[in-house]
């Protein structure tokens, strides 16, 4: 059976009385496996995976290809994130002292279901979980070191955070991604604006690498991505998913200041403004 058909069913996961328990939403509760209810707004969650990878595309959407005027992509690239940088819904994403350019990249978390490898498109679907909305959080601060791999950029803890939980039934191809920071709109796009469809990234990705149960495709984000400040609540919106929710804290710098540091180029300005940077040149 496919990812896509319904009935649609959501399947959250929880810490709850020191034990990680999967739970089903119903109405303002949550439903534990053993009958017993609470209160959804009392839960701490956790990741709805638990990946031996995550990986992402670079750049994905039409929209984001136009801001940043690239010609036309005739082929996908992609980086990882450490399985460290895997966070839930309402974790803190924590931007340390020293940096200013912490950006949200809303976009949907493809978690696998099954062993996956030599899959053809047509047989992506069979093979997924289901879907989360996800947050490829991203301290451009980084962006003048790492060759591109985004490794600090992208890799720190927590930046990673999918859920509330992760669901199958839906035909993600018809969703629409919003991103709101502050309850303000500030990302929105249409799947079908997708250079690369999900199901052409999985079947290029699993050509050479098997993915397994519970790893993790950051499927890429529309315009717009912007820093966020200290205080800030970012949430991500999926049709049919739901609304992933978190909000920005400080944490002291590193103690030890070896290796590259944080910087204020023009190419980091370039990514982690977009089109604004190119406003602000003027």
């Amino acid at each position: 059976m496919s990812v896509l058909d319904g009935p649609r069913t959501e399947w959250r996961r929880i810490l709850h009385e020191g034990q990680p328990k999967w739970v089903k939403p119903d109405g303002d509760g949550l439903l534990l496996g053993d009958g017993r209810a609470i209160h959804e707004a009392e839960a701490t969650y956790l990741p709805p995976c638990e990946p031996s990878k995550i990986l992402c595309i670079h750049l994905n959407y039409e929209s984001r290809r136009a801001e940043f005027r690239v010609p036309h992509i005739e082929t996908p690239t992609y980086f990882q994130k450490p399985t460290t940088a895997l966070n839930s819904h309402r974790g803190s994403l924590v931007r340390p002292q020293g940096t200013q350019y912490l950006n949200y990249e809303g976009e949907v978390a493809v978690i696998i279901g099954k062993p996956m490898r030599n899959v053809g498109r047509a047989e992506v679907w069979q093979y997924i979980a289901g879907f989360a909305p996800g947050n490829d959080v991203g301290s451009q601060d980084f962006r003048d070191t790492d060759a591109g791999s985004m490794l600090r950029v992208k890799g720190m803890d927590g930046f990673c955070p999918i859920g509330p939980g992760i669901v199958s039934g839906v035909d993600i191809r018809q969703a629409t991604l919003r991103t709101y920071l502050n309850d303000a709109v500030v990302q929105e796009g249409s799947l079908s604006e997708m250079i690369f469809p999900i199901d052409y990234i999985l079947a290029d990705l699993c050509r050479y690498i098997t993915l397994l149960p519970g790893d993790v495709i950051m499927s890429g984000t529309p315009r717009n991505s912007r820093p966020m400040n200290v205080g800030d609540l970012v949430e991500v919106e999926v049709t049919g998913l739901g609304r992933l929710s978190n909000r920005v804290v400080e944490a002291p710098a590193p103690t030890y200041q070896v290796g590259h540091q944080p910087t204020d180029t023009d190419a980091v300005r370039r990514v982690a403004l977009g089109s604004d940077w190119r406003k602000e040149k003027r």
